[in-house]
């Protein structure tokens, strides 16, 4: 099992570092120490999680609370 992902990867010299300096994609390979393979059928399966728990969620709540706002389960380019 791949660590939990994070967003502020601390660097050498500073400590810390901003959320626009961090290049999401290099974090991930990191984190499955550069299995690209793996890495992929991880975030495949946290898409497919995401997409049923967005399903589960619409489908709970009533059209008035997001005022006529329906989600969209797939991006659109």
């Amino acid at each position: 099992m791949a660590q939990q992902l994070a967003l502020d990867i601390p660097d050498a010299e500073t400590g810390t570092q901003s959320a626009a300096d961090v290049d999401l994609a290099v974090s991930v390979l990191k984190a499955f120490d550069g299995d690209a393979l793996a890495a992929i059928r991880e975030l495949l399966a946290d898409a497919d999680f995401l997409r049923d728990q967005l399903h589960i969620a619409s489908s709970l709540m009533s059209k008035g609370i997001g005022r006529g706002w329906k989600p969209q389960y797939e991006r659109v380019s």
